[in-house]
């Protein structure tokens, strides 16, 4: 079948035209990068596993009331989602001191914070993704202050639920990042989780020994970065039972007859 037309690519998928307006094919890529692309690499099978974890649990989301983009997954690297409009804000929730935060304040890796704290990033590779403050956000127009309100409370929600799915296969959710989007219906706009939830996205320690299974392995160099992806998904119990090959790309997409449900 035709390849359809390319609406925009980033570091970890790209996005083609859906086959019904309003909607989108979120293709996942191998590609890895750390630093705002100043590392590059390929993790072998990486957009295979993502695009399953990543529909597992905004499916188990969905369950719970959690709006999201996510409509269902086509194959082995693409899935259906809603267009949106995103919201250049990263939301970043963070349960135990890791990564950026034990760097600015000086806290040793590993300490468990007193309650969760929630962060914004502004969307922006070129100035790093700078960490801005709600006056930011408002000053500049970046999101309103009920939008924020959503946000949080939506990403307060995805913490409450994620900790506790993760932590019942024994891994511990130190931090993630979320991205959002506006999505419009019916002359009404309401705020949905968008992106995806994946070890590209989210720290992830084995709950007993601190081994870690995301993208860090990848970050700082400790081997077996697939390996790590493959033990969140086999956790999950959603290791793709042919494992993980690969895919030659958005030619394969599937798409006739394919309708919104």
């Amino acid at each position: 079948m035709a390849r359809r037309r390319q609406v925009y690519e980033g570091k970890a998928k790209v996005l083609f035209e859906g086959p019904e307006p309003g909607t989108l094919v979120q293709y996942f890529k191998d590609d890895a990068t750390a630093g705002n692309g100043a590392k590059k690499g390929i993790i072998t099978g990486k957009g295979v596993l993502n695009n399953r974890i990543s529909e597992h649990l905004m499916m188990r989301l969905g369950e719970i009331g959690v709006p999201t983009h996510f409509i269902r997954r086509l194959n082995m690297r693409e899935q259906l989602i809603r267009e949106v409009e995103i919201i250049p804000l990263e939301v970043v929730i963070r349960n135990i001191a890791a990564g950026s935060l034990a760097t600015r304040l000086g806290i040793q890796e590993g300490t468990r914070l007193p309650r969760s704290l929630v962060e914004y990033y502004y969307k922006n590779d070129a100035l790093n993704d700078p960490m801005v403050s709600e006056e930011h956000i408002t000053c500049f127009g970046w999101a309103s202050t009920q939008d924020l309100d959503d946000m949080v409370a939506l990403a307060l929600r995805v913490n409450d639920f994620l900790t506790g799915l993760f932590l019942g296969v024994g891994i511990s959710l130190v931090d993630f990042k979320l991205e959002f989007g506006r999505l419009y219906e019916n002359d009404e706009m309401r705020i949905v989780l968008a992106d995806e939830i994946s070890p590209d996205n989210c720290r992830l320690w084995d709950a007993k020994t601190g081994e870690k299974m995301d993208k860090d392995r990848f970050r700082r160099d400790l081997g077996k970065v697939e390996e790590g992806y493959q033990e969140v998904a086999k956790r999950l119990g959603i290791l793709p039972e042919a494992g993980v090959r690969d895919l030659k790309g958005p030619e394969m997409m599937q798409m006739a007859g394919l309708r919104l449900a």
